[in-house]
């Protein structure tokens, strides 16, 4: 690998990861481009960056799933490396590929490497060659009804329906007995090929009493791999992670450091280069079994982040231009303790269906320990064309207990009108017995979340907006004005003309 010095960076995606990566590039000196849809032209992170290129188009499979607008835009703009930041092309390899063949350096692992890791069977094949332990499940993808009825009797019901590319919850299905797999199988299939442009499933054992544990890698080009400890990620939706917390306390120090080594195991198996995250699932037992590879940056890598000190942008960027990992597994360490609340519009109390709207008023915590990563403000849409994450907050504290009282404090600092949010099930979450004591699985919606036996209130949203709006005033000592401000620090914008200029 020759060594190649970054100076322009079109990254490929939109909203809070956007931004976050942004700032990065800002503070490493490097030129940033976004590339945004019709329904992206006044976000943020279209303005911060450095310059921006219309995609024309609203959904995403024809602005940031089409391949080729994606890399002319990066050829209009001069930029010599893409971000693909999580998501949308982000596991694609046709995408990185693309990206090789016009000479623009992809930052995250080559295009073979996403290929074979991110299709979940051939992955599973590879670490179970490197003696990582799989959950039982098919060898091959699911091509019919009948193949998928006779692999999940002997399997043993419950299994999971789950896409073989991409991830991140979508594409996946929970079948308890056979007379839910055909439209389990449908909506898997449909729901993959929406995500991912690839609409082929696979089936494996549903492991009881489940906790989502995975670990961050770093890989270069000259052979060095560590990993950056693990988060627990079992407080989920729909599959879908909510709140995840490093260290995480099901874990003993000598499990840990087993599945760290099977982590870099799993990653040296296929030669794998840049950021990435080997994801496990821990049973009831203590027994592990590796789940899939995420070749990419992870939405809640910020706690990583909190822990250790690092900025892993900052690592994907210097690995792409070809320097070796300027650590060894012995000198990364990790202190305190972090947790991350994602905050979506959702209405918690709906089943969590995605809600839409303008963000009327929107206040961020502060303090010290708390990061909001965030790409919205003021005035900002919530469509129904993207996913609907609004931001994420992450907190960190010298110890676990401290950690869960600053989250606390800071959803109730949190102020969001104009659209539903997952704020009241953060909290409810921090303040629970389960979590509070560690003694938690992926089950932990369905066991605790009784929204039936809840006394609501019936309100309306805009007698909620007001209610939340005098309280925050009065928590604080602010008038209403101040609560929509927009952040004074900001860069003017330099957008002229339809084009961002430096």
């Amino acid at each position: 690998m020759t060594s190649r010095k970054i100076k322009k960076v079109l990254v490929a995606n939109r909203g809070e990861i956007a931004l976050r990566i942004m700032r990065t590039l800002r503070e490493m000196d490097i030129r940033s481009v976004a590339v945004y849809s019709d329904v992206d032209i006044a976000m943020p992170f279209v303005r911060y960056a450095d310059e921006a290129y219309p995609l024309s188009g609203k959904e995403a499979r024809e602005t940031y799933l089409e391949i080729e607008k994606i890399i002319s835009a990066a050829k209009k703009s001069g930029a010599d490396a893409i971000h693909p930041g999580y998501g949308f092309l982000s596991e694609n390899s046709d995408f990185a590929r693309e990206s090789e063949k016009a000479g623009i350096i992809f930052i995250g692992p080559g295009a073979e490497t996403i290929r074979l890791m991110g299709d979940k069977t051939e992955a599973r094949k590879i670490v179970a060659g490197y003696g990582v332990p799989v959950v039982p499940g098919t060898a091959e993808v699911v091509t019919n009804l009948k193949e998928a009825a006779d692999i999940a009797r002997q399997i043993g019901y419950p299994v999971l329906v789950k896409a073989a590319a991409g991830g991140g919850g979508k594409g996946m299905r929970l079948v308890a007995e056979e007379s839910e797999l055909e439209s389990s199988l449908r909506g898997a299939q449909s729901e993959a090929a929406s995500a991912f442009g690839d609409g082929r499933i696979f089936i494996e054992k549903y492991v009881l009493g489940p906790r989502h544990i995975e670990f961050q890698i770093l890989a270069d080009f000259h052979g060095n791999v560590v990993h950056l400890f693990e988060r627990e990620c079992s407080i989920q939706r729909r599959h879908q992670k909510v709140v995840e917390e490093t260290p995480s306390l099901a874990l003993s120090p000598a499990m840990r450091e087993e599945m760290g080594k099977a982590a870099v195991g799993a990653a040296r198996a296929c030669g794998y280069v840049n950021a990435g995250t080997v994801e496990f699932i821990l049973d009831e037992d203590g027994n592990y079994y590796f789940l899939e590879m995420n070749t990419r940056l992870q939405v809640e890598h910020p706690i990583t982040e909190l822990t250790t000190g690092l900025d892993i942008v900052r690592e994907q960027i210097k690995i792409a231009e070809g320097e070796t990992i300027s650590m060894n597994q012995e000198s990364i360490t990790r202190r305190g303790h972090a947790i991350e609340c994602r905050i979506y519009a959702e209405d918690v109390y709906g089943n969590f269906l995605p809600d839409t709207g303008t963000l009327k008023s929107l206040h961020e915590p502060v303090g010290n320990g708390i990061r909001v990563d965030s790409g919205v403000e003021s005035g900002s849409e919530i469509s129904v064309y993207y996913d609907p994450m609004i931001a994420k907050l992450g907190v960190w504290d010298s110890t676990r207990e401290n950690a869960i009282g600053k989250m606390i404090r800071a959803l109730d600092d949190y102020v969001i009108t104009g659209v539903k949010t997952t704020i009241p099930f953060c909290t409810f979450v921090m303040k629970s017995g389960p979590f509070r004591s560690g003694k938690y699985s992926t089950h932990f919606v369905q066991e605790n979340w009784k929204v039936d036996e809840m006394n609501l209130t019936s309100l309306s949203q805009e007698a909620l907006d007001r209610a939340v709006i005098v309280a925050a005033t009065r928590l604080r000592g602010r008038n209403r004005s101040s609560l929509q401000t927009k952040n004074e620090g900001e860069k003017p914008s330099r957008w002229t003309n339809g084009r961002f200029e430096g």
